[in-house]
């Protein structure tokens, strides 16, 4: 990955969607041009903030709501 890189990284749950946990978002945070460090109580904050646009699919990870 170069300096000017944007890292998104997911994983997949077993029906196929896309899921995320706090780490991922961080490592995304932290690879913007202008990097975002934040704690994981920022992030969780977050997260609970964008329900019901995601939902937690098993704890700790989470997935766009369908």
């Amino acid at each position: 990955m170069s300096a000017n890189d944007i890292e998104v990284d997911v994983d997949f749950a077993a029906d196929g969607r896309e899921v995320f946990d706090l780490w991922r978002l961080r490592c995304y945070g932290l690879s913007l041009p202008e990097p975002l460090d934040v704690t994981d109580e920022d992030l969780q904050s977050a997260v609970r903030s964008l329900q019901p646009l995601l939902t937690q699919v098993q704890p700790g990870w989470f997935s766009v709501a369908s």
